[in-house]
C-alpha cells in the first residue's frame, strides 16, 4: 500500500497564487464582459531586453551546429556566468567569494524551497510574518511543524510579527533559533533593512550558531545608497548566510528561468554530535544530484545582463517599474489609503478599507474596481487587513488600475 507524506495534508487551502487564479477566473466566467487588470501575482510584463535576446539567439544557433553544440553542462552553472556574477553583483561592492560559492539555478523560488532539505528536521525555524509563502509551506511539508491554529500558524514555527509597530521588520528572536528566513527588499511589505539592521541579524546568528536564508531577490530594485544589496556587504556574514538571487524580476527571466544562491565555504553547520559539516558541500551533493544545470542558452543570455548594453536595457526596465510602484503610491496616498514600499522595492503593501479581511478586500476590489491584487493574509497572520499590489504592469493599466481604486474604493 502506497503511503502519502500527511504533511502535506496539514497546509492550508490551497498555494496563495492558484486560489487568486480561481477566485478571479470564476468572476470572469460570470462576468465575460468585464475586463480585468492583474497587480496581484509579481510576474513581469515588459520583454527581455534587446541585449539578452541576441544574446539568446545566438546561443541557440550555437545549439545547432555539431562543432558548438552543448550537452550537459556543470550543473554548478557555466564559469563565464559565474565570473560575471562576481565581478558585477560582488566584487563591485568590495565583497570577495571564490567561484565555487556560487550555485546557478532555475530560480530561487525552487533554491529557496529546496535549501531546506540539507538541514535536520527538529531545526527551529523562524519566518518573518508576512512572508513569501514557500518558506512555511516547504517546511511544512518536510515535517518541521504541527497544524496550523485558527490564525494559519504552524505549531513549531517561530513567527516573527512584522507590523506598523515595527515597521514591518522582524525582530530578533526572544530565544534561540536555528534556521532565519529574511527577505529584503521584501515581499510583500516592500521594506528594506540597513546595515545596522542587517548586523544585529548577522552577530545573532553567529551567536547562536544559526543559519540565515537571505532572500535578495529584489536587490537591483533598491535606491536608496545607504541600503545594501547583499547580506555579504555585513561583516561575519560569510559564516552565517546563504544568499538567494534571481534575474527573473531583475531583467524579466520569470519565463526564462535563471537565479543563482550563494553559499559560502566558512559556512558550517553541525551533527547531532557536534561535529561540524560544510554547507556548502551538502548543497554542491544536493545541486549535483537533483539538477541537471541551467540550459547554456538561457545563461548565455543571462551573462548578457552583465554586459555595457544590458546594463543600460535593465536598468530601464527597472526605472519603468518603479515609475509604476511611484504612480500607485501617489495615487492611493492621496486617495487616503494608508501605503507601505514602493520606494526600494516594486510592491506596494496598503491596509485594506474600514477594517476588512485581506480577502473580504481583495473580493470587494475584484467586483467594484475590476482590480486584481493579492490578500496580505496569503502571506502570513499579521498580513490579515493589509494588501499587496505589484508595480510590474504595464503603465497604462497600471494608471488604469490606480484611477479604478481612488474612483470606487473608500479607504
Amino acid at each position: 500500500m502506497a503511503l502519502v507524506n500527511e504533511h502535506y495534508l496539514k497546509l492550508k487551502a490551497g498555494y496563495l497564487f492558484p486560489e487568486i487564479t480561481r477566485r478571479v477566473q470564476a468572476f470572469t466566467d460570470a462576468n465575460p464582459e468585464v475586463e480585468i487588470i492583474r497587480l496581484g501575482i509579481g510576474d513581469v510584463t515588459q520583454s527581455l531586453p534587446p541585449a539578452v535576446i541576441d544574446s539568446l539567439h545566438q546561443a541557440v544557433s550555437e545549439m545547432g551546429k555539431p562543432e558548438t553544440f552543448r550537452g550537459y553542462g556543470p550543473e554548478q552553472g557555466y564559469q563565464f556566468l559565474i565570473d560575471l556574477i562576481l565581478a558585477n553583483d560582488y566584487e563591485a561592492r568590495s565583497v570577495r567569494l571564490d567561484s565555487d560559492e556560487v550555485f546557478v539555478s532555475d530560480g530561487s523560488k525552487c533554491d529557496s524551497g529546496n535549501i531546506q532539505e540539507i538541514f535536520a528536521v527538529d531545526n527551529i525555524i523562524a519566518v518573518a510574518d508576512p512572508a513569501y509563502p514557500v518558506y512555511v509551506d516547504t517546511n511544512v511539508m518536510a515535517g518541521r511543524t504541527g497544524e496550523a491554529d485558527a490564525q494559519g500558524r504552524y505549531h513549531g514555527l517561530y513567527y516573527m510579527p512584522c507590523t506598523e509597530a515595527n515597521d514591518f521588520l522582524p525582530e530578533l528572536p526572544d530565544r534561540k533559533v536555528d534556521i532565519i528566513y529574511l527577505c529584503f527588499p521584501n515581499n510583500p511589505t516592500g521594506v528594506v533593512a540597513n546595515p545596522q539592521v542587517l548586523q544585529a541579524w548577522v552577530d545573532y546568528a553567529l551567536e547562536n550558531q544559526a543559519i540565515i536564508l537571505f532572500d535578495g531577490a529584489y536587490e537591483a530594485y533598491i535606491t536608496e545608497e545607504h541600503i545594501p544589496h547583499s547580506i555579504y556587504e555585513i561583516p561575519g556574514a560569510k559564516e552565517c548566510a546563504i544568499e538567494f538571487r534571481s534575474f527573473s524580476k531583475t531583467a524579466g527571466f520569470t519565463g526564462t528561468r535563471c537565479a543563482y544562491t550563494v553559499v559560502p565555504k566558512g559556512l558550517v553547520a553541525r551533527t547531532a554530535s557536534g561535529e561540524p559539516v560544510s554547507i556548502n558541500q551538502l548543497w554542491n551533493r544536493r545541486h549535483t544530484t537533483k539538477f541537471n544545470g541551467v540550459s547554456y542558452p538561457v545563461q548565455v543570455a543571462a551573462a548578457a545582463v552583465y554586459s555595457d548594453e544590458g546594463k543600460n536595457q535593465v536598468r530601464e526596465l527597472i526605472r519603468y517599474y518603479m515609475e509604476n510602484a511611484r504612480i500607485i503610491r501617489k495615487t492611493l496616498t492621496s486617495a487616503g489609503f494608508a501605503v507601505y514600499g514602493g520606494v526600494n522595492a516594486p510592491y506596494i503593501w496598503m491596509k485594506t478599507s474600514d477594517g476588512m479581511s485581506s480577502w473580504e478586500f481583495f473580493d470587494q476590489l475584484l467586483a467594484e474596481a475590476h482590480v486584481v491584487g493579492t490578500p496580505g493574509s496569503g502571506f502570513g497572520p499579521s498580513g490579515e487587513g493589509y494588501f499587496r499590489l505589484s508595480a510590474f504592469g504595464n503603465r497604462e493599466n497600471t494608471e488604469e488600475a490606480v484611477a479604478r481604486i481612488r474612483n470606487k474604493i473608500s479607504p
